[in-house]
């Protein structure tokens, strides 16, 4: 029979949030070896009764101190370099993780610190260099998530109802680093049945804020999708 040598089953997890009005990220600082005091994703291996599903959904209980994670999570992609990590074969299930309000981090029994990072700080070349391959990890999962409010509705979960336009747009300009047009924006979430609902005048809430107030519609997906500035649709 044929000895096949053993490897290991991690997931990391890319978790996103708007705070101040910035696109941050929960990196944790490593406690240990390999990479004591590098900054990286949180993650953990996964467990022999586990998926990694559950194995995502741990950790991010674990890493972010809420329970029950309400938000977005998907998965988003395998990372199998022979290489990527210097103790073993370990090959990673990444998660993309976006939600409002996630509170701040706890530190996990393998980090010395976990912090939010703004994406700003990360993408250039004066911020930390990420332990493993965990900053091509990041740069995949920042454009998936932009890319979601490109063909999503849920930047409209990080806005508190009632909402005005202007709020819904601020989302847009976090995630994506810069606003859309007011015009084009104003007319695709306007024209795109189910996006948002206006509240009736004799909403209390309206009368108060003298503006156009709306609250989240039923649709989910966007198409044709909301472009980002500079952006070429697809084909």
């Amino acid at each position: 029979m044929t000895e096949w040598p053993p490897f290991a089953v991690t997931v990391d997890l890319a978790v996103f949030t708007i705070r101040d009005d910035t696109l941050s990220v929960l990196l944790v600082r490593r406690g240990s070896d390999p990479y004591a005091g590098s900054w990286a994703l949180p993650g953990g291996f996964v467990e022999v009764d586990e998926d990694a599903a559950t194995a995502a959904r741990r950790e991010l209980a674990e890493e972010t101190g809420v329970a029950e994670f309400g938000g977005h999570l998907e998965q988003l992609a395998t990372y199998s370099d022979p290489r990527r990590d210097p103790r073993q074969r370990v090959v990673s299930i990444a998660h993309l993780a976006f939600a409002p309000d996630i509170p701040d981090p706890t530190v996990g029994s393998d980090a010395a610190e976990a912090r939010w990072w703004a994406v700003d700080e990360l993408v250039g070349d004066d911020g930390p260099a990420l332990a493993f391959d965990h900053g091509v990890i990041l740069a995949d999962a920042l454009e998936r998530v932009r890319s979601k409010l490109e063909y999503t509705t849920l930047a409209t979960q990080f806005v508190e109802e009632p909402f005005t336009l202007g709020q819904l747009r601020r989302v847009y300009a976090a995630v994506w680093g810069t606003a859309p047009g007011l015009d084009t924006f104003r007319r695709k979430v306007l024209s795109t049945n189910g996006f948002v609902v206006a509240v009736e005048p004799e909403d209390p809430a309206a009368a108060e804020q003298g503006a156009l107030l709306f609250r989240r519609g039923a649709a989910m997906a966007l198409q044709p999708p909301l472009m980002r500035p500079g952006a070429a649709p697809d084909g």
